[in-house]
C-alpha cells in the first residue's frame, strides 16, 4: 500500500507537484505493525519534519510496543477504518483542539477517491503538535511520572515517549469517531485514555527493568519506590 500511494503521488501532474514541494509539503507513511489497515500518509510542512518523524514513530513503535490488552480494544475500530488515513500535521490549529475529524478530506491529492489507491475515499483528521506538548493527558499521572526520571538523557527519553504515545491515542481517538460516529465523546476518551495510560505504565515497567539502578541514576528515584 506505501508503494501504491508513492506511486499515485508521482504520477501526478509536474506543475502539482512542484508547487507543493515548493511550498514545503511534504508526506510521510507509516503502517500499523501487523495491520493490513489503515495506512497512516503524514501530511506536514518541511519545516515540522523533525516532529513529522514521531508521529511516524509513534504509529509504528508505540503501536508495537504496546500492551496486547490496548491492541485488542482497537481490533475492530482499525478493522473497519479507511484504508487511508490523512493526518494535517501542523503547529496549531484555529479551534484550539489537540486534533479533531474532518467530514471531507482537504489534503488535496487524496480528496477524491482514485483507482491507484483502491477506489475508497480516504479519512482524515488534523493534529496541532504543540498543542500536544504542552498537554498533560493524565496529569496525576504524567506529573508523577516526570519526577521519577532526573534530569539528563533518560528523562528526555521518558518524554519523547510519551509524546509519541499522545499522539498515538489522539489519533486512534479521532478514527474511533470516524468509525463510529454515534458514539458518546466520553465513551471514546475513555478508550483512548486508558490506551495511553496503560502504555505509557508498561514503557515505564520495561525501562525500569532494563536499568541496572546501582549504575544508571536517571531512575535513582525508583530506588525509593
Amino acid at each position: 500500500m506505501p508503494e501504491a500511494v508513492k506511486v499515485y503521488l508521482d504520477s501526478r501532474p509536474r506543475w502539482n507537484r512542484w508547487r507543493e514541494w515548493l511550498v514545503g509539503r511534504r508526506y510521510a507513511f507509516a503502517a500499523f505493525p501487523g495491520r493490513p489497515k489503515p495506512l497512516v500518509v503524514v501530511a506536514y510542512s518541511r519545516r515540522d519534519s523533525v516532529k513529522a518523524l514521531e508521529m511516524v514513530r509513534a504509529v509504528e513503535q508505540g503501536w508495537a510496543e504496546a500492551p496486547q490488552q490496548c491492541r485488542d480494544a482497537y481490533e475492530e475500530i482499525l478493522q473497519d477504518a479507511p484504508k487511508l488515513v490523512i493526518i494535517q500535521f501542523r503547529r496549531t490549529n484555529i479551534c484550539g483542539c489537540l486534533g479533531h475529524r474532518h467530514v471531507v478530506v482537504k489534503e488535496q491529492p487524496f480528496a477524491e477517491p482514485h483507482d491507484a489507491l483502491g477506489g475508497d475515499p480516504a479519512g482524515e483528521l488534523d493534529i496541532a503538535y504543540q498543542r500536544v506538548e504542552s498537554w498533560l493527558a493524565l496529569p496525576l499521572m504524567d506529573i508523577a511520572l516526570d519526577a521519577q526520571f532526573v534530569a539528563g538523557s533518560r528523562l528526555r527519553e521518558f518524554q519523547a515517549e510519551r509524546l509519541r504515545l499522545q499522539f498515538l491515542s489522539i489519533l486512534l481517538h479521532e478514527i474511533n469517531h470516524m468509525v463510529r460516529s454515534q458514539e458518546p465523546e466520553a465513551s471514546v476518551r475513555e478508550r483512548s485514555l486508558a490506551f495511553y495510560r496503560d502504555a505509557l505504565a508498561q514503557y515505564v515497567e520495561d525501562a525500569k527493568a532494563s536499568l541496572s539502578l546501582t549504575i544508571d541514576r536517571s531512575f535513582s528515584r525508583f530506588e525509593r519506590d
